[in-house]
């Protein structure tokens, strides 16, 4: 059973590389073409339907680049889709959600201080959070407020603000956050899934049957497009937020959200105003580097991160880790070993937080992470980094027995 640990780590690992390179496809060629979409040219020589052009040079070679708003006259014998980017980004991002959060609920989803339940309803508010989210979104967009594009981003960023709140209430800092990403994320997949890929089937299928096609289909499309151009790099921060205890670990870590959304609106506006060759607002940048640096004081205050508290009670999940013969030498072991970075305090030279948030300065944390130590120290040797406390090879050996002679007493 124990080997279960490592193949469960490996399965994250292949789940965690196939959603980067997803995202990569994804994110890149939806920035490709909203830069060119706002570069287009509109010349007097266009042909009919033509809205504006764009030559643009890569790979030894030149492209001539025309863009139809409703379509062209008569469908080309082949076309390209940009869908299964999107698609396949969403389907690992959720496989890699139900491997790391569903599949270790008790460590990563749940914290009892913050709310105390099992890890089936943890479970079941997560899924139903995602589904409200797309709902309560496309609700609003297809309202009367969806026809005044800035008013609608203004409801939406209140909506994003509360739910960042609401999950800080619900689940551990870390869980929040990367749940704020897939709560984003879903929308803007959801957005390529249902709106702006049929629209552009009805398109096509009109102009194949002989009939013009109708304009709205574009028009709505383009407003879901751009949505999703201002969400792609909170996502991102909230996908990489999980190895940064400072954005997740804070008393103010909702708040550190909602500064992160408007980041992504200015960083954005700077590349999409540019990009249409209307000026650069330098501005952008100013704003962005307070609102980081607000970001920055907001993580030290308190100075204790979340999480840091003074329950030493084992949880009934991991009992049997701290109930393992081997524990009392496991504990001298971290106590020697780990617990320079990882307190709340840490001595270490030029650590100030224990990565990752992780403490393990008493029971209860040692046996919590008690899979992460075995695989970590024990089966590898990425912990200690660059082994800078000594430990020996009996030592990792102890920790091995140790996790293995727990989950075999499990079994019995």
């Amino acid at each position: 059973m124990y080997e279960y640990a490592i193949a469960w780590e490996w399965l994250a690992f292949a789940a965690r590389w196939f959603h980067v390179i997803t995202a990569i496809a994804w994110i890149g060629s939806s920035f490709y073409f909203i830069a060119l979409d706002l570069g287009l040219v509109k010349r007097p020589h266009l042909p009919p339907g033509a809205y504006g052009e764009e030559w643009q040079v890569h790979g030894g070679g030149f492209y001539h680049i025309q863009k139809y708003l409703v379509a062209p006259a008569q469908m080309p014998e082949h076309l390209t889709w940009f869908k299964y980017e999107s698609y396949f980004t969403w389907i690992s991002g959720f496989l890699m959600l139900c491997i790391v959060y569903y599949g270790g609920a008790d460590l990563f989803l749940i914290d009892r201080h913050v709310l105390d339940i099992s890890p089936p309803v943890a479970i079941l508010i997560s899924l139903a959070s995602l589904v409200f989210g797309w709902i309560v979104y496309d609700l609003l967009c297809k309202s009367p407020l969806g026809r005044n594009t800035w008013g609608l981003m203004a409801v939406l960023y209140v909506v994003l603000v509360f739910m960042a709140w609401g999950y800080t209430q619900l689940f551990t800092g870390r869980a929040a956050f990367l749940h704020l990403g897939a709560f984003t994320a879903t929308i803007m997949s959801a957005n390529v899934f249902m709106i702006i890929i049929p629209n552009q089937k009805i398109v096509v299928a009109d102009l194949i049957a002989g009939r013009t096609p109708d304009p709205k289909y574009g028009q709505v499309a383009k407003q879901r497009s751009l949505h999703n151009n201002y969400l792609t790099l909170p996502v991102i921060f909230f996908m990489l937020s999980n190895h940064y205890p400072l954005a997740f670990g804070t008393a103010f870590n909702w708040v550190i959200a909602a500064l992160v959304f408007l980041m992504g609106v200015t960083i954005r506006h700077w590349f999409n105003t540019t990009h249409a060759r209307k000026g650069r607002p330098t501005w952008t940048w100013i704003v962005t580097v307070i609102l980081f640096i607000l970001i920055m004081w907001l993580s030290t205050v308190p100075k204790l991160l979340t999480g840091e508290t003074d329950a030493a009670a084992v949880a009934p999940a991991f009992q049997q880790f701290a109930g393992d013969p081997h524990f009392p030498a496991v504990k001298q072991l971290v106590s020697t070993r780990c617990s320079m970075c990882h307190s709340a305090e840490p001595v270490y030279e030029g650590i100030v937080r224990p990565p990752k948030g992780v403490m393990l300065e008493n029971d209860a944390e040692i046996a919590a992470h008690a899979r992460e130590i075995y695989i970590q120290a024990g089966r590898s040797h990425a912990m200690p980094p660059g082994n800078i406390t000594d430990i020996t090879p009996d030592e990792r050996k102890l920790l091995v027995a140790w996790f293995e002679s727990a989950v075999e007493g499990k079994k019995q």
